[in-house]
C-alpha cells in the first residue's frame, strides 16, 4: 500500500495513523520531539497522548520533517491551527514532489477569518499538491484508537481526491463518507468546539441535562447562521460534522473543549485552565475568531458573545448564564425557516 506521512503526533494524529496502520500503509507520523518519536519507534507507545494503547508497528516516528515525507503520496496535517502555517512553511522546503494534502484541525484563525484549507492553500504553492481535502466528524482519539466504531466526512473542491482519501481510511470500524461542502464540513468542526465550552460551562456550574440540551439546541442555530454567513450548506449542519460532531463534544468527558469549560465553570480562570489542561484548546481561539467575524458582519451569536466575555473580559459564567436566560422573546420556527432559506 501507500507511502502516508501523518504530520502531528498528538492524540489524533496518533490515532488516524493508527487507523491508516491497519488499512495496511506505510505509515510515517511526525513530532517535533525528538523524544516521544524515539518512544513510538521503540516501546510502540504515546503514553502522554494515548494511555495504554500500543501502536502498530507499522507507524514510524520521525523527528525529520524531510524525511518524514520522503517518497510520500498523501499527507495528513494534524496539528493546531495556531501552528498550521508555521508547518506549512517549513513543508514548503521539503516537499519535492506533488501530494494530496487531507487536514483533520479543527478551528478558524482570528483576524483572518480564514478557515484551515485556505491557511494551507496560501502556504503552500499549487504545483505542490494535487488537492486539499478536510476530514472532520464526531470522533474521540481515545475510542479510535480502542477501534471502537467511529464514522467521519471527507471533502474537498475536487471529489475524485475526496474519495481517494475515503478509501485509505475506511475500514470496518472506521466509517468514511464525503460530501461537496468542503466550507460547511469544515466550520461545522470549528464552531461546535465553542458550543462545547459553553456546555461545559454549563456542567461546571452545576446545571442539568435541560440546560445542556437547550445550549446543544440553540448552539446549532448559531452554528448554522454563521457558517451559512461564510458560504456553507445549511443542510450540512444536520450531518455527521455538524450536530454529530457538535453531540460529541458536548457531552463527553474525552473532549478537552468541554474539560475546559468545565473547569471554567467551577470558578478557575482562564490561565489556569490552559496550564491544567497542558494540550491546545481549539475552542478558546475559535471563540475569538467567531466573535470577530460575527460583530463585522452582524451576525446575531449570543452564546458566543457570552463565551467571549467569560474567556476574554473576565465575566462570570453564572452572570452570563442569567442574561441568556433573559433575552427577548423569539419565534422558533420563524428563525429556523430563515436558517434554511425559506420564506414563510
Amino acid at each position: 500500500m501507500g507511502k502516508i506521512a501523518v504530520i502531528g503526533a498528538g492524540s489524533w494524529g496518533s490515532a488516524l495513523a493508527l487507523v491508516l496502520a491497519d488499512n495496511n500503509h506505510d505509515v510515517r507520523l511526525w513530532t517535533h520531539r525528538q523524544e516521544q518519536a524515539e518512544e513510538i519507534n521503540n516501546a510502540h507507545t504515546n503514553e502522554k497522548y494515548l494511555k495504554g494503547i500500543t501502536l502498530p508497528k507499522a507507524i514510524t516516528a520521525f523527528h525529520d520533517l524531510k524525511e518524514a515525507v520522503q517518497d510520500v503520496s498523501h499527507i495528513i496535517l494534524v496539528v493546531p491551527t495556531k501552528a498550521m502555517r508555521e508547518v506549512c512553511q517549513e513543508l514548503k522546503q521539503v516537499i519535492d514532489h506533488p501530494v494530496t494534502i487531507t487536514h483533520a484541525s479543527k478551528g478558524i484563525e482570528p483576524s483572518t477569518y480564514k478557515r484551515v484549507s485556505e491557511v494551507i492553500a496560501e502556504e503552500l504553492p499549487e504545483e505542490l499538491y494535487s488537492a486539499i481535502v478536510v476530514l472532520s466528524g464526531p470522533s474521540h482519539a481515545e475510542e479510535v484508537s480502542l477501534r471502537q466504531p467511529t464514522t467521519v466526512t471527507v471533502s474537498s473542491g475536487n471529489l475524485e481526491q475526496a474519495e481517494l482519501v475515503q478509501d485509505l481510511f475506511i475500514n470496518e470500524k472506521f466509517r468514511v463518507y464525503t460530501s461537496p461542502d468542503l466550507v460547511g464540513v469544515e466550520l461545522g468542526g470549528a464552531l461546535k468546539n465553542i458550543i462545547a465550552l459553553g456546555a461545559g460551562i454549563s456542567d461546571g456550574l452545576g446545571y442539568g441535562d435541560n440546560a445542556k440540551a437547550a445550549l446543544i439546541t440553540r448552539g446549532l442555530a448559531e452554528i448554522t447562521r454563521l457558517g451559512t454567513s461564510m458560504g456553507a450548506n445549511p443542510l450540512t449542519f444536520a450531518g455527521l460534522s455538524g450536530v454529530g460532531d457538535l453531540i460529541v463534544t458536548c457531552t463527553s468527558h474525552h473532549s478537552r473543549n468541554w474539560r475546559a469549560g468545565n473547569l471554567l465553570g467551577k470558578g478557575n480562570d482562564l490561565d489556569e485552565v490552559l496550564d491544567k489542561m497542558g494540550m491546545v484548546v481549539e475552542g478558546v481561539r475559535t471563540t475569538k475568531a467567531a466573535y470577530q467575524f460575527s460583530k463585522e458582519q452582524s451576525v446575531e451569536m449570543p452564546i458566543t458573545n457570552g463565551l467571549y466575555r467569560i474567556l476574554f473580559e473576565g465575566a462570570k459564567p453564572k452572570d452570563v448564564v442569567d442574561q441568556l436566560m433573559t433575552r427577548g422573546r423569539r419565534h422558533e420556527m420563524e428563525e429556523l425557516s430563515n436558517l434554511l432559506g425559506e420564506r414563510s
